[in-house]
């Protein structure tokens, strides 16, 4: 199998490895009746037409925490990303966290519960926060960051544990519907349909997330890849690959 010329692996780099994709079945061709100049009829098969699709499963959807550099390394000591948790660097507003408190769930418990990961590394919030921090979900202590200061945690779906809600875009909105299971698959199909790039939707896992379901880390350059890997190798525990994604980084 061929490396990722960005340093990833198990086929998480978009660019060197993009997504598969999967033929839909075929229609059964269908007979159409022509007459000869004997005038008997005969059949003859029409060219069967075919699409394809991404194959989209929720428990292999992969999945990203952004995190403030400052913030990981409780995460690491503590083995774990938890809802609970009080950030060293609180990136979002008290609108935002009142919000998220406050939108109930079908399976139990509040948004505000839960851990969430975004379904793209470009999703809307997180170039919003890239960007500068504009708008009512940021803290002042976002605007005050740079977009170096973050890391990325890379995951699936599947891995962050077995109670998981699929969000069609931000949880404390309104209009945001959410699904589990074989719905929630339905659900991300569906929401893939309207938004190619998954930008506004989320995962919500029931927290803590282990730390050791995170297979990569994602970071702006190399000093941050070097401090992340100081700091795993004097915590210890779980070690996922750390690599240098700039674009990840960048403003869109």
């Amino acid at each position: 199998m061929p490396e990722c010329k960005h340093g990833f692996e198990d086929g998480l780099c978009d660019i060197c490895f993009p997504r598969p994709q999967a033929e839909a079945p075929k229609r059964a061709a269908v007979a159409t009746a022509r007459r000869t100049a004997s005038g008997t009829m005969t059949t003859r098969p029409m060219a069967a037409r075919t699409t394809s699709r991404p194959t989209m499963l929720l428990n292999t959807q992969r999945v990203y925490h952004v995190t403030h550099l400052t913030n990981l390394e409780a995460i690491v000591i503590d083995e774990a990303i938890r809802s609970d948790a009080a950030p060293a660097v609180d990136v979002s507003s008290t609108t935002t966290r009142e919000l998220r408190a406050t939108v109930e769930l079908a399976v139990g418990g509040f948004v505000g519960d839960r851990v969430p990961f975004q379904l793209s590394p470009h999703a809307t919030r997180w170039n919003e926060l890239r960007s500068g921090a504009a708008g009512v979900h940021w803290s002042d202590a976002a605007r005050a960051t740079s977009p170096l200061d973050y890391v990325i945690l890379v995951t699936s779906a599947g891995q962050v544990g077995p109670d998981i809600v699929f969000a069609n875009g931000d949880a404390a909105a309104p209009s945001t519907r959410f699904a589990v299971g074989d719905a929630g698959t339905a659900l991300l199909r569906t929401t893939f349909s309207l938004d190619a790039e998954l930008l506004d939707a989320e995962l919500l896992a029931a927290g803590p997330v282990p730390f050791s379901a995170i297979t990569l880390v994602g970071v702006p350059n190399e000093p941050v890849r070097d401090q992340v890997k100081q700091l795993l190798a004097d915590v210890g525990g779980a070690a996922p690959k750390v690599a240098v994604y700039p674009p990840w980084f960048q403003p869109s």
